[in-house]
């Protein structure tokens, strides 16, 4: 983010382009070698345009996030930032890279896994798969359901002795189930 300049936000599309990177004092290729693009949710539009409404360093080649003179912010500099706001808001303390993870964790919630390992760059699914734990599925629930009803009409065999004559009807198999709960 700290690469960032204002020509790589666009409010009409309500996305901002990941061309560049700034790491220790360093502007590099983003990770992955790939430009990209994510979406600006409502809250970070807002407070960009709020930024954008700034004295100063607003051109297309400027910084978003700049230092007093319109520099790169040192790494440090915005960690003790960061630190500060968590400190005011009166919140936990977590380091500045689990937003990262929290990201991830949020955004597998409602996105495919492969859009969420797009917006985080990584390279590899498997290190997107870490965040799948974190997808719960409210419709699965129904979607179980159908499968078990379809099966009902038709048993699938889990078991080399089961066979369609030994298979219980699917009421006689949830009575079973609640008499053993009772």
């Amino acid at each position: 983010m700290l690469g960032l300049q204002w020509r790589d936000v666009d409010f009409v599309a309500g996305l901002m382009h990941v061309r560049r990177n700034y790491t220790d004092r360093q502007l590099k290729i983003p990770k992955g070698k790939k430009v990209g693009s994510v979406p600006m949710v409502p809250g970070v539009a807002t407070c960009l345009a709020r930024l954008k409404e700034r004295e100063h360093f607003t051109a297309d080649d400027d910084l978003v996030f700049v230092n007093a003179v319109g520099e790169y912010v040192d790494n440090w500099s915005l960690r003790k930032r960061y630190y500060k706001a968590i400190e005011v808001a009166g919140l936990r303390r977590v380091r500045f890279h689990d937003l990262r993870h929290a990201f991830g964790s949020m955004a597998i919630r409602k996105l495919d896994p492969h859009t969420v390992q797009t917006y985080m760059r990584h390279a590899h699914y498997s290190t997107t798969q870490r965040y799948l734990h974190h997808q719960p599925r409210p419709e699965h629930a129904r979607l179980l359901s159908e499968a078990f009803a379809e099966s009902s009409l038709s048993p699938v065999s889990g078991h080399a002795r089961d066979t369609d004559a030994n298979a219980a009807p699917a009421d006689e198999a949830v009575d079973a189930v609640i008499s053993l709960q009772t």
